[in-house]
């Protein structure tokens, strides 16, 4: 099986600060700069699973690399360049505390939710009679607060981020606009390549002023997307959607057993498993982007990052 990155501890040129998250490892460079290190971690139900996915930070880092690119005209965004396969180097921003998360079809948590009776997310109502993949009349937005590390994302809504001053409501409006056209963009990227952009989350954050658009964006672990070929034959019947996304893993825990509550055990992670993961992702990039996915250099991958990384440090 391939190598597979779970860790890192660089001590890049001109580093003052680590975060460690539940899949990347952002390093601070100076006052101005971060280096996202997108490592091959997986979480689910914001649980850190035991191994490593190979190539999984490589299809997540440039993913985010081709969508930021194809959507820089919409927002101003955080990066700069990706000197390695699993980095990017960019623009340091404050983060907004919420997460805006777009929502185009019922499914997923947002249908285990409809499926036990609400008919209101984040205080938007939701329509009666829907059925689980049914795409809404227009795009919902629901945001959650940002967690810390360790800590569980909590929905909110629009009226309480305002009230309570998380974001001022002029620059809320600002990221609901943002998320709607980004969301537009990516669902059109999509249908060229035959897929349906289902939901996604956008992260936020300002710099002398502005707004732009950090962390990544449209990748499988901040996206799902179902294959649009069938999508209304297998609605129809009241099947399942083919997807390609995370979710798939998810399911795999529930029917293990494992849902992130206190008590459970994460179940065992066979070598095959991981590899179907891995091959999912790769699935993903080259079905997202059109691309034939070339599998970067993994004998020693901590040695070549921190070459990479240092070497486009000494240019800034």
């Amino acid at each position: 099986m391939a190598n597979a990155v779970i860790k890192t501890d660089f001590n890049f040129a001109g580093q003052n600060d680590v975060y460690k998250g539940k899949v990347r490892d952002v390093y601070s460079i100076g006052d101005d700069y971060l280096v996202m290190v997108v490592s091959d971690r997986i979480s689910a139900f914001d649980v850190v699973l035991p191994k490593g996915i190979p190539f999984k930070g490589q299809v997540l880092n440039q993913i985010a690399e081709e969508f930021l690119d194809a959507t820089k005209d919409i927002v101003p965004n955080w990066k700069i360049a990706t000197p390695d396969p699993m980095v990017t180097v960019g623009h340091k921003c404050e983060p907004y505390p919420v997460e805006m998360i777009v929502r185009g079809y019922l499914t997923g948590s947002s249908w285990r939710a409809y499926k036990n009776g609400a008919r209101e997310m984040c205080g938007v109502p939701i329509p009666e009679g829907m059925k689980e993949h049914q795409r809404f009349e227009s795009p919902i937005i629901t945001p959650t607060t940002k967690a810390e590390q360790g800590e569980h994302d909590e929905d909110i809504t629009r009226e309480e981020i305002i009230s309570t001053k998380l974001v001022s409501e002029e620059e809320y409006k600002q990221l609901e606009e943002y998320s709607m056209k980004l969301f537009q963009r990516g669902s059109e990227i999509a249908a060229k390549h035959g897929l349906i952009l289902v939901d996604t989350k956008y992260e936020f954050g300002r710099k002398d002023g502005k707004i732009y658009l950090i962390d990544e964006i449209h990748t499988p672990d901040s996206s799902r997307y179902f294959y649009s070929d069938g999508y209304q034959d297998r609605f129809d019947k009241g099947e399942n959607q083919k997807q390609l996304s995370k979710e798939f893993v998810r399911e795999w825990l529930m029917d293990n057993n494992f849902q992130g509550k206190d008590g459970e055990q994460v179940p065992e992670m066979s070598d095959e498993f991981v590899n179907q993961v891995s091959e999912r992702y790769i699935e993903l990039y080259e079905s997202i982007t059109g691309n034939a996915f070339v599998k970067a250099e993994d004998t020693d991958i901590i040695a070549r990052i921190e070459e990479n990384v240092n070497k486009f440090i000494s240019t800034l």
